[in-house]
């Protein structure tokens, strides 16, 4: 599905009017790649999905259900979205949270037009009694309605339309099996590399219409923690510096100089990474600690420690999750320009480091 000079003018219009007014959430959504040939990276996963819809459009049928897994993002969302347009259907958002009882979930399906995409976000978090009933819904295309209580309660069956159902989970481990089984098509969306990154970053560029050269493209990607999101939230605030402090231009420096404003050192770590590793290595002598205790120190909620920090940093090779607690390697002391005690010695080891480091 490709767009007309027209229309693709109208949206680059689109963009900037929104990135004029500061509207940073329209921006994000508009920067959103609108079918599978702008789409970047992920190409097995986009390779496989182009031939499910492709062959479904042949047969004039709905398009398989589909189930997409990875960290927050990597496009899960974007993914839904282009797929409704590639089947030309409407789209129904909502998410796992939101559906706490069968008779919501029974309300949303009853309400789906023929051919309609049904995008269920964070699917893993969808109560079990409406979990139950969405794999009726899946197979058979039909869902029960109770009514009644108790030894009157009347099962009524209700028909519904040919729809495809999205499911997009950051968790995939706790989705019961008869569930994920139920999905004709699953793909796992992987980490971007840097130069897919840096793609991403000059397409939404030239959407912002912001000048950007190949080395400041690479700085930001760079920085970006392999996820597009952060791509082009980071692209917008040095933006603003190079509007401010510069002269529009994004160059290496000028995007360096920014994301140091914003606290985003040189491999993507933020504020709260560092006051993770600082604390482990500084108050803990690079553990190991328990993750509250580790949380307390740094005064954030144990989750975001868990779930923010903590996932970014195993995968940096920064910190090691061990039996005992959080562990530090010998790559964060060098990150933060630190000794590890093993190298300082007997006098530079401090309490609870030769334990961890020594022999």
């Amino acid at each position: 599905m490709n767009w007309d000079d027209e229309t693709a003018s109208a949206h680059e219009e689109r963009i900037v009017g929104a990135a004029a007014e500061g509207d940073d959430q329209a921006v994000e959504a508009a920067l959103r790649p609108k079918d599978l040939g702008e789409f970047i990276g992920q190409e097995k996963v986009r390779q496989q999905l182009d031939l499910v819809l492709k062959a479904a459009r042949q047969r004039g049928a709905t398009a398989d259900h589909v189930l997409l897994s990875g960290a927050p993002g990597l496009g899960k969302t974007t993914l839904s979205m282009i797929i409704a347009a590639e089947m030309n259907a409407p789209i129904r958002i909502t998410s796992g949270p939101a559906i706490q009882h069968a008779g919501d979930l029974a309300a949303i399906l009853s309400s789906l037009q023929e051919g309609e995409i049904l995008f269920l976000d964070e699917i893993h978090r969808m109560s079990r009694p409406a979990e139950e009933m969405l794999y009726m819904a899946m197979e058979d295309f039909r869902v029960d309605v109770i009514v009644g209580k108790g030894p009157g309660a009347t099962a009524i069956p209700l028909d519904l339309p040919p729809f495809t159902l999205v499911g997009a989970t950051t968790r995939a481990g706790l989705l019961p099996p008869p569930l994920r089984d139920r999905f004709g098509f699953t793909a796992h969306m992987e980490f971007y590399e840097p130069h897919e990154l840096e793609r991403v970053v000059t397409r939404s560029a030239g959407l912002l219409d912001v000048e950007i050269d190949p080395a400041g493209a690479a700085e930001i990607a760079g920085r970006s923690r392999g996820t597009p999101r952060i791509a082009n939230r980071l692209l917008r605030r040095v933006r603003d510096y190079a509007q401010v402090r510069a002269d529009g231009v994004i160059t290496r420096e000028v995007a360096g100089a920014a994301l140091g404003v914003y606290e985003v050192d040189s491999r993507g770590l933020d504020r709260l990474d560092r006051a993770v590793l600082e604390a482990l290595l500084k108050l803990f002598g690079g553990g190991p600690v328990g993750l509250s205790t580790l949380a307390v120190a740094v005064g954030e909620e144990r989750e975001t420690v868990e779930e923010v920090a903590e996932p970014f940093l195993v995968r940096e090779g920064l910190l090691a999750r061990t039996p005992r607690g959080r562990v530090a390697t010998p790559a964060a002391w060098t990150h933060l320009g630190l000794v590890p005690p093993q190298a300082a010695g007997p006098a530079g080891a401090g309490p609870g480091q030769q334990g961890l480091f020594g022999s």
